[in-house]
């Protein structure tokens, strides 16, 4: 079997039928239901998917309803793993995003152009603007359902495109913090040893983000990032990407400081360089435009910023070059009048007078040592 996808699901009965049907060999393109399996995972649900409607989406569908007590996706994830069949593996660590048409057979693409191929998805939100931000202002599942309804989902996939915007980790061309489809050969989570289930929080912390950057950092792997294709966030109250600011920002120092213990240090994206594969659906690239013109006037603003900071540096170093030739004209005037009073100097100890008056000068500062004595 050629790939294998492991997909988390945590009472999303809304959400997940969406996921799993962009899934499904009727929806995803150029390969067969025989060319991969999808692993779905329900991690510890109050209230758990139909297993028998997972079932009618295709033979390659197997349903597992795991009972945790952590909350975290991590054993879900590992648990996972080992059904896996595929040469290649994904994990989707989030069921409640949904996929665009040709991400299996693009991801499978990537894997045959490179060896120690890291495949990383882009991360979309539905709607315009960031979840937990457009929630505050009363996106909710009816406004979604209504996006979606207007593009006519799932008869073209590529149309999410054109009600979604990406994610705060996802970017293009600049770093990526995590990728929430993450793909690679079998052989590589063997050797990244799966997921660290020490993430034991609700929703694992930053347990994705500890995974992409480790398997970045493989050795000789190449991060390839897919183009023209993505996942999808529905809202569905998630604990990161649906928490409003005041309950989020607690958690994340929470989940920082848990990264702190396990690894000894602070979490950084990788800089590992970035490998490019796939296509531009026309309904890419007005994203990719954006991302474009959002990069070009970051740029500006931070050029504009330079030149304003170099123009002062250069009005200061003018005046320290106007002090310095101040302090050096003076050094001049000084050394000039010094040598004017040497010469004068000179003049008078070489004058006949002063040798006239040598006796007197001799005599006069032994009268003057006398007086200093008879005065002490």
């Amino acid at each position: 079997m050629k790939l294998s996808v492991i997909v988390i699901v945590y009472n999303m009965t809304r959400e997940a039928p969406r996921t799993l049907l962009s899934l499904s060999a009727s929806y995803q393109r150029n390969l067969s239901a025989d060319d991969y399996e999808v692993i779905v995972v329900e991690n510890g649900s109050t209230r758990p998917l139909d297993s028998a409607s997972v079932h009618r989406l295709g033979s390659n569908f197997q349903y597992h309803l795991v009972k945790d007590t952590t909350g975290s996706p991590a054993a879900a994830i590992n648990f996972g793993m080992r059904q896996a069949r595929g040469a290649v593996v994904g994990v989707m660590i989030d069921g409640a995003r949904i996929c665009t048409p040709g991400l299996l057979h693009q991801v499978l693409g990537a894997t045959r152009a490179y060896e120690r191929a890291i495949v990383a998805t882009l991360g979309f939100y539905l709607g315009r603007e960031y979840q937990r931000f457009a929630i505050m202002k009363g996106y909710d599942h009816a406004a979604e359902d209504r996006l979606l309804e207007q593009i006519g989902w799932p008869l073209d996939g590529y149309r999410l495109f054109e009600v979604g915007c990406l994610d705060e980790s996802s970017h293009t061309f600049t770093s990526l913090a995590e990728s929430n489809a993450l793909f690679m050969p079998k052989e590589l989570w063997s050797e990244l040893g799966g997921v660290d289930e020490r993430f034991d929080m609700p929703g694992g912390g930053l347990i994705n983000l500890d995974t992409f950057f480790r398997a970045c950092e493989l050795p000789d792997s190449e991060m390839v990032t897919l183009l023209g294709e993505g996942t999808f966030h529905q809202v569905h109250g998630g604990i990161a990407t649906n928490a409003a600011p005041e309950i989020f920002d607690p958690k994340l120092a929470q989940w920082r400081a848990q990264y702190r213990l396990l690894r000894g240090k602070e979490f950084d994206w990788s800089t590992k360089a970035r490998r490019y594969f796939g296509t531009f659906p026309r309904s890419y690239c007005a994203h990719l435009t954006a991302e474009l013109n959002e990069m070009f006037h970051t740029y500006a603003t931070e050029r504009a910023g330079f030149e304003a900071y170099l123009a002062e540096l250069q009005a200061e170093i003018a005046r320290l070059a106007s002090h310095t030739e101040a302090i050096l004209s003076d050094r001049a005037r000084i050394q000039a009048e010094r040598d004017r009073m040497e010469r004068e100097l000179e003049l008078v100890t070489g004058s006949h007078s002063w040798s006239l008056t040598r006796p007197l000068r001799g005599a006069f500062r032994r009268f003057e040592a006398l007086r200093r004595s008879l005065k002490g």
